[in-house]
């Protein structure tokens, strides 16, 4: 008899303080930044089997005191880091609560937070090798805005040598702007099987609908899978911050009661239409030109869930998660 989907085995780690449960709140849990303040510490390992489109996440929340980080590459290495698809470790950007961001006095490499990261890179080789790894420098709000780049430049540098040869990335991140969802929007985009054929697809979309561009996201946190664009549109954080727009909007439709749709936004430049796409998922587009009207992109995306859904009982791999 097969045994049911586990789900990807996705590790959040980093030193206790780091804000690993508050980004995971407020990202699945629908959480407001400014009422994460009452999480408390998690203690030892947090599981927790999370959905994204239709994939199983399956989320190790793993406490960050010392005594625990030790026990993580020592007596318990083999069961945290077997099978792991996933490492996302977290990184405070300041060394204390005032937010110094003078870079001369940066922890070393030989401090807690790098060791630690050393430790769990030498894991995964072991027990994951093919696993990759996003390294979130957060709270980077906390640092002055001139040094911000400096900053995480610094720590990119120091990740990167200790971790040759491993599939890395690395964001600066904060709860209080946008920068949160742009990476864990290339976290979760990084576990879409086959999602250069899902790209070909919405690049189709977009030719047939005549727009500028069309975008999809996830239905419950709004955090971007895949998008196509047939012309250059210059803000390079436009997903995150409609991501973070439309989530602050559902949160507030929840509190009186009723719940967002869709909607449409129109002037003399453009018109953008965001509206339900597949059972997991909402799609945007966005039509610049006056002379392609609202109906007929409603029924182009009409004839386009019904392609996608054929693609899907034909057994294309990305079908059944959207």
């Amino acid at each position: 008899m097969a045994q049911p989907n586990p789900g990807s085995k996705v590790l959040l780690m980093g030193r206790a303080g780091a804000g690993k449960t508050s980004m995971k709140s407020i990202i699945f849990a629908n959480y407001l930044a400014r009422d994460t303040a009452r999480l408390h510490h998690t203690n030892f390992i947090e599981h927790s089997s999370l959905r994204f489109l239709n994939l199983r996440l399956n989320l190790w929340d793993c406490g960050g005191q010392d005594v625990f980080m030790e026990n993580y590459f020592e007596s318990q290495r083999e069961m945290i880091f077997q099978n792991a698809e996933v490492l996302i470790y977290v990184l405070v950007a300041v060394s204390d609560k005032r937010g110094n961001a003078d870079t001369s006095k940066s922890v070393p490499a030989e401090g807690k937070d790098l060791n630690y990261f050393t430790h769990a890179i030498e894991s995964l080789r072991q027990w994951s090798p093919s696993a990759r790894v996003f390294c979130l420098i957060h709270k980077l709000d906390l640092v002055h805005e001139s040094k911000r780049a400096e900053v995480l430049r610094k720590y990119e540098t120091d990740l990167m040598n200790i971790a040759q040869g491993i599939n890395l990335s690395c964001f600066g991140t904060s709860i209080w702007d946008d920068t949160l969802f742009k990476a864990w929007s290339q976290i979760v985009y990084s576990l879409i099987p086959s999602i250069d054929q899902l790209e070909l697809q919405l690049k189709h979309i977009c030719e047939v609908c005549e727009a500028d561009e069309v975008v999809l996201f996830e239905k419950n946190t709004f955090l971007l899978i895949s998008h196509s664009s047939r012309r250059a549109i210059a803000d390079g954080h436009r997903f995150e911050k409609i991501s973070n727009i439309v989530k602050q909007f559902k949160l507030s439709c929840a509190k009186v009661k009723t719940s967002f749709r869709s909607f449409q936004v129109k002037n003399s430049n453009f018109s953008a239409t965001i509206e339900p796409f597949l059972p997991h998922s909402f799609v945007m587009v966005v039509v610049s030109d006056p002379q392609v009207h609202h109906a007929a992109t409603s029924a182009n995306l009409w004839a386009a869930r019904s392609h996608l859904a054929e693609l899907n009982k034909q057994g294309a791999p990305w079908g059944s998660h959207l």
